[in-house]
């Protein structure tokens, strides 16, 4: 998968739908839907084969990329062979086309199809599941949708989305962490599938230790009072057979041709499930102009932090003569994975699959630095809530306000309130918490005030608090989670719905 848009292409099709906005609305919405399938294929990772899902448009290409002023049309045909539902990652659709299986918008069945269709915002975003352990074998792809600002830029677009990869199925992963069998991992994952439709009593109907796991025998010298590991932070729960670039290893990495002094917009996507990375270019120092698919001032960065489920757009420009290495360090180790842009006659190096030194944990230095170029207007907020992130490794399970999903109290919003969360992580491992349907405003890290970026995923780190703000302007129900799968499989996650969403 390359993903790279040259500026010629990129134009002419530009071209041919810059005039959609003056199209009248009745011709517009005649448009036929795009079609997206939901298909296996083989792919070959370090000289090995393995079977894992994959989302293509009509013209056989991994995901979808809109036009500016496109509406997000789409017929989603499942030939997966299993049920799949697709979850439209930082997109603002009605609640009832966001991808979730409640139980009003179950799954798509083998051979069947969905139809969707919605005002897509622009931006840098990504589709994956959300049934079971799917988005671990690939269901995920990148969802790209220009800006008539894009038509006007010179510059080449290059998508870089990193996986993590095992050859080992998901539940056989999960197994490993929880210490379960495969068949109680099977019925964890019906479970989780199976949505409430009423609300839930406070008290969770199950345990802090999973279904089959046992408290006893736990050494609470290492606990706190909440149970929480006292020890260091945690890192890379899951130990992966590799990481990938666009589906590919540095074994074999892509190599993308570009023009000479050429100026690329490198759209970063963490499409892993379980792994963060620090993001180097090269040598080079790019500038950060948008998070999550939201423009932010303009900052500059030799090399970035990037959460699971998080994007970056960096600006970068090229020298004219030598290859410019993109790679990817996951943050507690020298592994690593990347791709390498390349002007025309350039040497292209071999790179080792591991760096020169471990790279450090995922932090928010960078975060601190960034400011939203269109933030929320400040007023004073109609709710505020604390939500606490809780959980261990042993027995592994992970927790919002001490509930597990799906035995959750749901957060009840009025529309067009503005509401502060306080997310405060009691555990030593870091969550990449992400809301659907939604943006929200950085507003706090650590008690300490901030107009920081607009973002759909922010890490909360090892004890650290993070403030968001967000305005309650899309009715309907609403999934709050971990993006670590298997914190959100194990229980972290919980529900935002608005008053008057019928269920």
């Amino acid at each position: 998968m390359q993903y790279s848009i040259p500026r010629r292409r990129f134009l002419a099709s530009a071209a041919a739908t810059a005039s959609l906005p003056a199209i009248p609305a009745i011709a517009r919405a005649a448009a036929p839907a795009r079609r997206l399938t939901a298909h296996t294929r083989i792919i070959e990772v370090n000289g090995r084969a393995a079977t894992k899902f994959q989302l293509t448009d009509q013209a056989g290409n991994t995901g979808i990329t809109l036009a500016p002023g496109e509406r997000f049309k789409v017929d989603l045909i499942n030939n997966a062979g299993t049920s799949t539902i697709i979850h439209w990652h930082g997109q603002f659709p009605p609640w009832v086309q966001d991808g979730f299986p409640w139980m009003e918008t179950p799954p798509i069945k083998p051979g069947a199809a969905q139809a969707y269709d919605y005002a897509a915002i622009p931006g840098t975003f990504w589709m994956h599941s959300h049934q079971g352990l799917q988005e671990q074998n690939l269901m995920t792809a990148p969802l790209i949708v220009h800006s008539a600002a894009d038509l006007r830029a010179d510059h080449q677009e290059v998508v870089m989305m990193l996986h993590d990869f095992s050859f080992h199925s998901p539940e056989a992963l999960m197994a490993g962490l929880t210490g379960q069998s495969l068949p109680a991992i099977h019925t964890m994952t019906r479970e989780v599938e199976n949505i409430p439709t009423r609300d839930i009593p406070p008290h969770p109907a199950r345990s802090a230790a999973m279904p089959g796991m046992s408290m006893h025998g736990m050494d609470m010298k290492d606990m706190d009072m909440n149970g929480m590991s006292m020890g260091k932070s945690d890192l890379n729960d899951v130990h992966y057979d590799a990481f990938l670039t666009n589906d590919r290893t540095l074994s074999d990495p892509l190599v993308i041709a570009t023009s000479r002094s050429a100026r690329i917009r490198l759209r970063l996507i963490n499409g892993s499930s379980s792994s963060q990375f620090w993001v180097d270019f090269g040598g080079l120092t790019g500038t950060v102009i948008a998070t999550d698919g939201h423009d932010c001032l303009p900052i500059p960065a030799k090399r970035i932090p990037i959460g699971i489920a998080q994007r970056f757009d960096v600006l970068l420009d090229l020298p004219p003569d030598r290859a410019t290495p993109i790679l990817a360090t996951l943050e507690g180790t020298t592994d690593r994975t990347g791709l390498i842009l390349a002007p025309p006659g350039a040497p292209i190096a071999r790179i080792t699959p591991h760096a020169a030194k471990p790279a450090p944990a995922v932090d928010l230095s960078l975060e601190r630095r960034l400011s939203a170029r269109h933030p929320l207007t400040p007023r004073r907020p109609g709710l505020r809530h604390r939500i606490d992130l809780a959980g261990h490794m042993k027995p592994y399970a992970w927790s919002l306000n001490n509930e597990f999903w799906p035995n959750v109290t749901p957060l009840m919003l009025t529309s067009g309130q503005r509401v502060e969360i306080d997310l405060v992580n009691h555990s030593m491992m870091a969550h990449p918490m992400h809301l659907h349907g939604h943006d929200f405003q950085i507003i706090a890290i650590d008690g300490t005030p901030l107009n920081g970026a607009m973002r759909d995923t922010i890490v909360v780190p090892p004890m650290g608090t993070i403030r968001i703000a967000l305005d309650a302007n899309n009715p309907g129900r609403w999934a709050f989670h971990c993006h670590n799968l298997y914190h959100m499989m194990t229980g972290m996650m919980t529900e935002f719905r608005y008053h008057g969403t019928a269920v």
